[in-house]
């Protein structure tokens, strides 16, 4: 499994930027995606994540109504729409893949249920 994500920069608060996550060398149907950030000096948080078939989306609060997580019709490639940033938004994005088909609740925003990750993109939210 390769995860590489793209689209990160400098922003301003307000602004929006797309983050994009483009995946290979696995069957898209069999696993569920996630994106999680990493700010300094602070844990790894979960933003977002979604089920294989795409019926199940969840959010953080932090970013719910924020930003929307999605993916092409081949899902090959996952999206996060980022509006409205903030500050604390700044991080390092990563996206991350689960072997299950599935998200649930209990579990959806946990690390170690996510067994592929990528190398992560910088997102800065700055005036």
């Amino acid at each position: 499994v390769q995860l590489v994500e793209s689209g990160g920069g400098l922003a301003q608060p307000g602004a929006s930027l797309t983050l994009s996550c483009a995946a290979s060398g696995f069957t898209w149907r069999y696993y569920a995606m996630g994106w999680f950030r990493r700010a300094p000096g602070k844990e790894r948080e979960a933003v977002s994540a979604i089920s294989a078939k795409r019926e199940d989306i969840y959010y953080a609060d932090s970013v719910k109504g924020r930003f929307t997580m999605s993916a092409d019709d081949a899902g090959t490639v996952h999206y996060l729409h980022m509006s409205d940033l903030k500050p604390e938004d700044t991080a390092l994005y990563f996206c991350a893949a689960a072997r299950r088909t599935w998200i649930g609740s209990s579990w959806w925003s946990d690390p170690r249920e996510y067994g592929d990750w990528g190398q992560g993109t910088q997102v800065t939210v700055t005036s």
